[in-house]
């Protein structure tokens, strides 16, 4: 099943509403790369999209790369630099001191993706540096079922449906929405497959570019950080 997504505005390559997107408050991810980057240290946003983890970032004073392959998400990217790319493409001359790769990318059920994705991260973290992996962890999968979801506010996400097609590989869709002032709803679909991961197999797959998993960052356990196996 290939990543699509309907709604009004423009929609990415994986499906991914920028308007939704663009609603969107960050949540506790800048407070969990803070505490494994130094003051004003550089930060290297895989997959950013509209901003909604950078800007935050940025006003804690971090010097903030961000790479999306959709120029509608990296428009409204402020305080950045922005690099338009695919994540398994980028090839940058520096190297940071957190390189960050969130909306469980690493989850992809397409395995030499993710050895291009925890590449590239490899490539590009400081010897003493971290990687932080946001992941969907085996018991989260086993968790999921339509009708799970949240509010916040005027903005909904839901699961609108999951099925497990194969062993450990899941197809799902969540619908988002978004009730205006007037009581105007706009809603949105994003449909992908997310491959079930252990925690032997998250360690095996970072081990197989360089990378040793150091300890999970969240009582969820859904942020990881990994550093490079070799320092020098």
């Amino acid at each position: 099943m290939r990543s699509s997504g309907t709604g009004p505005g423009p929609i990415t390559p994986d499906g991914s509403p920028v308007d939704f997107y663009s609603l969107l408050r960050a949540g506790d991810e800048p407070g969990i790369v803070a505490q494994v980057t130094p003051p004003g240290g550089a930060i290297l946003e895989l997959g950013a999209g509209v901003g909604r983890v950078t800007h935050p970032l940025v006003d804690l004073g971090f010097d903030v790369v961000a790479v999306d392959e959709s120029p509608e998400m990296l428009a409204r990217v402020r305080g950045a630099r922005t690099v338009l790319s695919r994540v398994e493409d980028l090839r940058l001359e520096r190297r940071f001191d957190t390189v960050m790769l969130a909306s469980q990318l690493v989850n992809t059920v397409h395995e030499p993706t993710r050895r291009a994705l925890l590449a590239t991260c490899a490539r590009h973290v400081k010897p003493g540096g971290r990687v932080l992996v946001q992941w969907m962890p085996a018991e989260a999968h086993d968790r999921w079922h339509a009708g799970m979801g949240r509010t916040d506010g005027d903005v909904s996400i839901s699961m609108a449906a999951v099925e497990e097609v194969s062993p450990g590989v899941f197809q799902a869709t969540m619908r988002y929405a978004y009730q205006d002032d007037e009581g105007d709803e706009r809603v949105w679909t994003q449909s992908f497959s997310s491959r079930r991961l252990t925690d032997d197999e998250l360690a095996a797959a970072l081990e197989a570019e360089g990378l040793r998993l150091e300890r999970f960052l969240t009582e969820d356990r859904t942020w990881v950080a990994a550093a490079p196996a070799f320092t020098s």
